[in-house]
């Protein structure tokens, strides 16, 4: 559910969250009271501090806090806080209109000071999403009604991060003392009822009567926090829950047959092997286009689809999502299953004897994926050694100690190119070694600064250029499956792996 986030998360026991099911009271609108929305998800917040706001942790922080620019359902950008903005012919200044009148929950006014501190505030807090803020090289307050976002170089996803979590409001009065974690303070449509939130567990929002915009759709926000899915989907089946996102493909066929329930399939991860040592550092064969190439011509993705996901998604041999000027459908199907081909290019490669890929094995990874991936790659003569770790060992492992060559991981496949650029092509943390090549800089470059027919043909070869020389080994899209009871209508929201709040509504 992060923006979208990769997820290197286990699972907990049941009981814990059967515990939260039974605390939670029955969800309002489930049984007909229109007043109260209870969402479940398996993402918590520790903290509600602005700076802490990433990926499917998302819809906390719009309970709460306004953003600059309101993303809709379908990915249009309407005003919020910001009324008008408008790019430099450079592409280096954004300039913003804001919204008079609006105040923070603690009576301070927001204004263009408000909106540069919290800016500074995301950049220097530490954040998982601060490197979405790295091209604000400064925010210029004009007047009160006025700002001015100056970037150290073009940034083809502004408007997207000033939707999501770059663009939170918070007061400014709150931002330096810590309190915003558990005491947050904005101009959103809700404040959070602390006397009836358990962090961790359960978080409750009462709507504010004196909110700028339109009235909230439910007098109580409620989003209760569960360690898996059987848990999830008992509560949408009880009517203790209103709304949820499925992820796992046999919950999603537990509510397949309940009548009761509104369901919404949809796919935003795609699920693959990242392959982050394109220069060989730690696996000298993985240099060789041909050994990647190779690697993807032998995995067998319908069949690792239809069991693993029961057919629950789409074969992709491509990292950039449907929604984006790079997508190209015929690359879906660039790497057919084809041992031969790929024993034929490990050969041609120098590595016609194979070699041994070490892979990092997380709790939350299951035995049919594992042997999937071990049995088609072994069938080439690539042995997968995998080495079991917990979450918190991963992220030290992979990320930090870059001890490994590649690793299973889902991916969110975002609506804006930008994103997929920056998160997977550009070097940074998925892409480690810091790989790049003449054709990517060019093409990035093209991407970055031209307008939008020469930015969309260069994302395009972009996108077959990655492919052909086979950066990434992609299995499938998951379907995901959107699911609300009787008396709430919810509806997908792009860009994101779970509904904004404004994506939710009484059904009658």
């Amino acid at each position: 559910m992060k923006r979208y986030s990769p997820r290197i998360a286990a699972s907990a026991a049941c009981a814990a969250a059967a515990l939260v099911l039974t605390g939670c009271g029955g969800g309002g609108s489930a049984s007909g009271d229109a007043s109260e929305l209870d969402v479940a998800t398996l993402t918590s917040a520790q903290s509600l501090d602005p700076a802490d706001a990433i990926g499917s942790a998302l819809p906390y922080f719009q309970a709460v806090y306004d953003t600059l620019i309101k993303r809709d359902a379908d990915g249009s950008y309407k005003p919020m806080l910001a009324t008008q903005w408008s790019y430099d012919a450079s592409k280096t200044n954004l300039s913003m209109t804001l919204r008079s009148g609006v105040k923070f929950s603690d009576g301070t006014a927001f204004d263009a000071a408000a909106v540069k501190a919290n800016i500074d505030h995301f950049k220097n807090g530490g954040g998982g999403g601060a490197k979405y803020a790295k091209t604000i090289k400064d925010v210029k307050v004009v007047d009160p009604a006025h700002v001015v976002l100056e970037l150290s170089q073009p940034d083809p996803g502004l408007e997207f991060y000033l939707s999501d979590a770059v663009g939170l409001m918070a007061s400014p009065a709150k931002l330096k003392d810590g309190s915003l974690k558990t005491a947050p303070v904005g101009t959103g449509p809700y404040v959070l009822d602390k006397s009836k939130t358990a962090v961790g567990t359960k978080y409750v929002f009462d709507a504010k009567k004196d909110y700028w915009g339109d009235k909230a759709k439910f007098g109580t926000l409620m989003i209760s926090v569960f360690d898996n899915e059987t848990a999830v989907v008992n509560g949408l089946k009880t009517g203790q829950i209103d709304s949820a996102v499925l992820q796992d493909a046999g919950q999603q066929q537990a509510v397949s047959s309940d009548g009761r329930l509104t369901r919404t399939p949809f796919t935003f991860d795609f699920q693959g092997l990242l392959l982050f040592d394109r220069g060989g550092a730690r696996t000298p064969a993985l240099k060789k286009p041909e050994v990647r190439q190779a690697i993807n011509y032998a995995l067998d993705r319908r069949t690792m689809l239809d069991k693993i996901r029961q057919g629950r998604g789409e074969i992709t041999d491509q990292v950039f999502g449907p929604e984006t000027k790079a997508y190209d459908k015929t690359l879906d199907a660039a790497y057919p299953h084809d041992p031969a081909k790929a024993k034929q290019l490990l050969a041609g490669a120098g590595y016609g004897g194979g070699f041994t890929l070490k892979l990092p094995r997380v709790p939350s990874m299951s035995d049919a994926l594992t042997s999937s991936i071990q049995s088609d790659l072994g069938a080439v003569g690539i042995k997968v050694s995998w080495d079991q770790m917990d979450a918190a060992g991963a992220v030290q492992k992979v990320y930090r100690d870059r001890a490994y060559s590649a690793m299973v991981m889902s991916i969110g496949q975002s609506s804006v190119d930008w994103l997929t650029v920056q998160d997977l092509v550009t070097p940074g943390t998925f892409n480690m070694f810091g790989t790049t090549d003449p054709a990517v800089q060019k093409l990035l470059g093209q991407a970055q600064t031209g307008d939008g027919n020469t930015a969309g043909t260069a994302l395009r070869e972009l996108n077959k250029h990655l492919v052909d020389e086979a950066w990434f080994a992609p299995f499938y899209r998951m379907q995901y499956l959107l699911v609300s009871g009787s008396g709430v209508k919810a509806v997908t929201q792009s860009g994101m792996a779970v509904p904004s709040i404004y994506d939710y509504s009484p059904a009658s």
